[in-house]
């Protein structure tokens, strides 16, 4: 046999193989051929290469790419990897290496930017890994509260947190035997991320005579990291919003050619190398790439002032590990005993991890690699040189027994002692009223669940609309439209596009309020830190905490007030679909393309589907793929992604009506269901 493909109805790759290495041949060859262009952005975004072919829009991120050294990482924590999984991984790659050109041929975008397919290297998957994850966890939230702190002071960086505009993340959920009328476990959810095309999620199955694996891998990446369902066990994680990055502030003189950094011992010498960036259409791009004892440095340099000269210290880099000896252990896994054992060793990004295997068994962790290190670590840049902030060992991951439910939507809980801001309650309360409506599921119900529209959010700000007095007749209808509102954000629905339409009158208001004109200020930070340093989002995203701060000269009922008016005067009668639409990000987008398609939900909503408040109501992140896994019978599990199994032909986009409508595929198990695949 060696190695065998399929595909289901939707183009979904089904593996057999004869071996376990010769099986990480095939996901290697069948994911260059699904996804060539994806795979090959990937790495160059890895390598921070990127702006050779895409232009001069890539160079921000190539430039932090190498400032903070992704690809040496990555081979570092190649080298680190014990035989068997290195062999495991470098099959993977040949497997790649071996399709590549065909999958390019398939793929228009190579043509059209004139990129040549590339040469995968043993360690390319793990940089692919970092690029994708890197800025996952607390950095850029870290970047945030020191602007504030120094533009407005320590006192004012409360004025953005307290759970209350974190956007990432996902939702998942575990029904013990107990409430479900099979008799065993189920598990669903959905991973909340940009939206991209080709999407982030590949849907695969790997079998083997060791194994045999539904799940979803990320492309360029072997194996099946964060949602499989292997039979007699199945996982599933969320973002933990655990902290596990931190910036130092660095003093940096030059020597000559040399760099030197001041540490709690006084000065040392820095690493220091330059590199190039060649760019498309444009001149080439230096980059002085710098590295202390603390890390990378990703702003700054040895001319600039430390406030705004960062390293970057991540666990990676300081172990030489990314855990990835966890994956194989994953496919191989038979219980939950099997799948927390392999945990273990994982290191980033840090995860909340669900499981349940047929034998009963139920699992609910924390896994990944957090530091231990002085409090204010965790809150904010902190000073390179003193030595109370150097990192001191690790915590231990924690557990919690499940009792029948578990439910894991990035809010403060297991993980709570690992992290300072998690999303609000909101989306988590929502799905345990949700569960808690029968005692006996079955796995085609869940869907309901996944597409729940209902906005508990909303309630804060629609209490305080009884404040404002003087309203126009208008005005006065338009509250008492919005407090008669059921709260669902449909996308038929008026009501939802006009609580949208307030919610970002409030926050142009109160963005411009004179006590927030300093933060409105350039940052001295690299580009692709900007996302973090806006200061629209941040306040669309915590908009009731700043009408109740104490701002001088914030007139709350005034604010609301003048919001009413602008959106009732406005009159605009479209519903929510129509301005809440899907715009997938892609390495090269089309700008003819068509508007995308109408979406319910909002941020948070368990359905979240996220636009930014006062920004944009368009869709930029949400549901990057659905999961209902069946302990009772997997045949009976469902999934399914925002476009499709593959980047380019007939299965590019089918699945999207389907996940715009909320439904699900039924998983197909039955070799003898699926089509057998031979290559031209």
């Amino acid at each position: 046999m060696s190695e065998r493909r399929y595909r289901d109805a939707y183009g979904i790759p089904h593996l057999r193989a004869d071996d376990h290495v010769s099986l990480a041949f095939a996901q290697g060859r069948v994911t260059a051929l699904d996804r060539a262009w994806q795979i090959e952005v990937e790495r160059h975004r890895s390598q921070g290469t990127s702006a050779s072919f895409l232009g001069a829009e890539a160079v921000a991120w190539d430039y932090f790419a190498r400032r903070a050294r992704l690809d040496d990482t990555a081979r570092r924590c190649h080298a680190a990897l014990d035989p068997a999984t290195a062999q495991w991984m470098g099959r993977y790659v040949d497997g790649v290496n071996a399709t590549l050109a065909v999958g390019a041929a398939r793929a228009p975008e190579f043509s059209a930017t004139g990129l040549r397919p590339g040469r995968w290297q043993p360690w390319t998957p793990l940089g692919v890994w970092l690029s994708h994850h890197v800025l996952f966890a607390g950095f850029g939230t870290k970047l945030w509260r020191d602007h504030v702190a120094r533009r407005l002071g320590p006192q004012a960086t409360g004025l953005f947190a307290a759970d209350s505009h974190v956007t990432s993340g996902s939702n998942g959920w575990l029904l013990s035997a107990e409430r479900t009328a099979a008799g065993a476990a189920l598990i669903a959810g959905d991973p909340h991320r940009f939206i991209e095309a080709p999407g982030i999620y590949q849907q695969i199955r790997l079998a083997c005579p060791e194994y045999d694996v539904l799940g979803f891998a990320v492309p360029g990446v072997p194996g099946i990291p964060h949602f499989g369902h292997a039979g007699g066990v199945a996982w599933a994680i969320t973002n933990a919003m655990a902290d596990y990055q931190d910036g130092y502030a660095e003093r940096l003189r030059r020597q000559g050619d040399r760099v030197e950094a001041y540490g709690p011992e006084g000065w040392r010498p820095a690493h220091r190398h330059v590199e190039t960036i060649e760019v498309t259409g444009a001149d080439a791009v230096e980059v002085e790439v710098i590295e202390t004892e603390r890390g990378p440095l990703v702003s700054g340099g040895p001319d600039d002032d430390p406030a705004v000269t960062l390293s970057l210290r991540y666990p990676p880099r300081v172990l030489g590990e990314l855990g990835f000896g966890v994956l194989p252990a994953l496919l191989r896994a038979r219980t939950v005993g099997d799948v927390d054992a392999a945990l273990d060793g994982w290191v980033e990004p840090v995860n909340v991890v669900l499981a349940a295997d047929t034998a009963g068994g139920l699992l609910h962790r924390v896994a990944g690699r957090v530091p231990r290190r002085h409090p204010d670590n965790a809150l904010r840049m902190v000073p390179g040189w003193a030595a109370d902030h150097t990192w001191q060992g690790w915590h231990p991951m924690p557990k919690t027994p499940v009792d029948q439910v578990a439910v894991m939507a990035n809010d403060r809980g297991i993980a709570a002692a690992l992290g300072v801001e998690f999303a609000p309650p909101y989306r988590a309360d929502r799905i345990r009223e949700l569960l808690d409506t029968a005692g006996d599921w079955r796995s085609e119900q869940l869907a309901a669940v996944h597409a729940d529209t209902y906005l508990a959010a909303a309630a804060p700000l629609l209490e305080l609309l009884a404040a404002p007095d003087g309203l126009g007749p208008a005005a006065v209808g338009l509250r008492e439209r919005l407090l008669a509102w059921d709260r669902r954000m449909a996308t038929d629905s008026v009501d939802a596009a006009s609580f949208a339409d307030l919610r970002a009158a409030v926050t142009r208001r109160l963005a411009a309020h004179p006590a927030f004109a300093a933060l409105t200020e350039p940052s001295a930070h690299p580009e692709v830190f900007r996302p973090w340093l806006a200061l629209l989002p941040r306040i669309g995203y915590a908009v009731v905490p700043l009408l109740h701060a104490d701002l001088p000269g914030l007139d709350r009922a005034e604010v609301l007030r003048e919001a009413l008016e602008e959106v009732a005067a406005d009159g605009d009668n479209r519903r929510w679909g129509e301005r809440h639409r899907l715009v997938p990000w892609q390495a090269l987008p089309d700008p003819a393309a068509p508007p995308g398609p109408q979406l319910s939900g909002d941020h948070d909503c368990v359905l979240a589907t996220s636009s930014v408040p006062g920004v944009t109501d368009l869709c930029l992140r949400g549901p990057a793929a659905r999961y209902v896994w069946d302990l009772a019978e997997r045949a009976d599990s469902r999934w399914v992604v925002p476009l499709g199994a593959t980047g380019a032909g007939p299965h590019h986009a089918d699945q999207l009506p389907l996940w715009v409508q909320g439904d699900l595929i039924q998983a197909t198990c039955d070799w003898d269901r699926l089509t057998e695949e031979h290559d031209d």
